[in-house]
């Protein structure tokens, strides 16, 4: 599904990533954990095709993802990988629903089929009712939900979540912890998730630790 060779990245002389090797299967749940400043956002960052690295491949099946111009890029970005992050980034502008929306919306569907679709999820995710009230009108769990309806609006292959229970209390987080494996479950998707969280690491498939900005285990 993923394969990662020989990948490398620095910001001036500070080397953030090692020569990082590493593959990920389709439906897996996978936990990159490792101390503040091991290069695990930056990783996903790549994975994420938000940034490049200095050298090295990043292969979804058989596609180098590396070698792709801005244009391809950003349209293979929209159509396969699905972004959770720790606050939200919910446009406070827009209602719930719309900002699910605006990923299918982006990638060229009507506005009556991406609420089709939404409105799908977030039955599925038990938020519907909430779908006309805008993000401030929303608990933090609920705000997290919507986040994880818009990350999944175009049914990508891959899901990357960067510390998405960071900002939630112990009940939200582990009900986002349970989340993800019944989306797995459901839609067979694979998650890559950047956690300091010990008990959802723990739930994974499997744990990628990084030191120093190279894969240790």
């Amino acid at each position: 599904m993923i394969r990662v060779e020989r990948l490398n990245k620095s910001y001036g002389t500070l080397h953030v990533l090692r020569d990082i090797n590493l593959t990920i299967q389709q439906g897996e749940i996978v936990s990159i954990v490792g101390a503040s400043g091991a290069g695990k956002t930056t990783l996903l960052q790549m994975l994420g095709t938000l940034d490049k690295p200095d050298s090295g491949h990043i292969y979804y099946n058989d596609t180098d993802v590396i070698g792709l111009d801005e244009k391809a890029l950003s349209r293979f970005r929209n159509q396969n990988v699905g972004f959770v992050f720790q606050f939200h980034n919910l446009l406070p502008e827009f209602t719930a629903l719309e900002n699910v929306c605006l990923p299918a919306l982006i990638g060229g569907r009507s506005m009556a089929e991406a609420t089709d679709e939404a409105m799908q999820l977030l039955k599925f995710l038990n938020v519907a009712d909430r779908a006309s009230h805008k993000p401030a009108q929303l608990s933090g769990g609920e705000q997290q939900r919507f986040a994880v309806a818009r990350a999944l609006i175009n049914r990508p292959a891959v899901v990357l979540a960067d510390e998405p229970s960071g900002n939630l209390d112990t009940k939200h987080a582990e009900e986002l912890h349970d989340l993800f494996f019944q989306l797995r479950d459901r839609y067979r998707q694979t998650f890559v998730i950047v956690t300091h969280n010990t008990a959802l690491a723990q739930k994974s498939d499997r744990q990628i630790t990084l030191r120093d900005g190279a894969v240790v285990s």
